[in-house]
């Protein structure tokens, strides 16, 4: 009896690859086809718990976990600006933020619309340093179904947003020196924030936001012109 073989696709393409009888790919769709889609949570549960365990392979300790976390949502940031600036039906909002405020409410409202189906819960500007604004979420998605054991319960797995966050930034022009995840229900937000995450919000996480400072000297030069 012989062995049955993989037949190769007609189009002499490498043999098992399928091609759409239509010959148009992921790239041909319209952008606004998947637009109010929504992704089980199930489905996302169980996608970003393999995401965790790939990135904690080789990992010495829970700073490099949240560093890969951060590494694997940035270039989903750079995506996700372009994609939303694009599909929004005013042309004016399709136009890139060229201030610091315009950019994190677009973050706050958009991104997170577009991510969890909600706004983010605050945006504060830090009391004691200029470049430093705080994000907060009062119950993040990626934190819902995560069961961490005690050893790394300092862990907060929201660095993947973070990255995203991140990522967003940096597509905008944007350059940020860091941008974190903490548990503010474990400790109080750095740089003057409203801090004290727990009792309604035990999960409650700040996304802190450093600026670089050349990010902070074209925000002023803008502002004495009026830009």
């Amino acid at each position: 009896m012989t062995t049955p073989t993989q037949s190769s696709s007609s189009g002499g393409g490498a043999p098992g690859l399928r091609y759409p009888s239509n010959k148009k790919t992921i790239y041909d769709r319209n952008l606004n086809r998947s637009k109010n889609a929504e992704l089980s949570r199930a489905a996302f549960a169980y996608l970003f718990v393999e995401m965790i365990s790939y990135a904690q392979k080789n990992v010495r300790n829970l700073v490099d976990l949240e560093k890969r976390l951060n590494e694997q949502g940035h270039p989903l940031g750079l995506r996700l600006l372009d994609l939303l600036l694009s599909r929004t039906s005013n042309p004016l909002s399709s136009i890139r933020p060229t201030r610091i405020l315009p950019l994190l409410q677009f973050i706050a409202q958009t991104l997170w619309r577009h991510l969890f189906g909600r706004p983010a819960d605050a945006l504060e500007r830090s009391e004691s340093d200029a470049g430093q604004y705080m994000l907060y979420d009062n119950e993040p998605l990626v934190n819902q179904y995560i069961s961490l054991p005690r050893e790394m319960s300092q862990l907060n797995c929201a660095a993947f947003v973070a990255g995203i966050v991140e990522g967003v930034c940096d597509g905008a022009g944007f350059a940020t020196e860091s941008v974190t995840a903490h548990s503010v229900g474990e400790q109080q937000a750095e740089g003057g924030g409203t801090g004290g995450g727990g009792g309604m919000w035990p999960g409650k996480t700040v996304f802190l936001i450093q600026f670089k400072p050349e990010v902070l000297e074209r925000e002023e030069i803008l502002g004495r012109g009026g830009g």
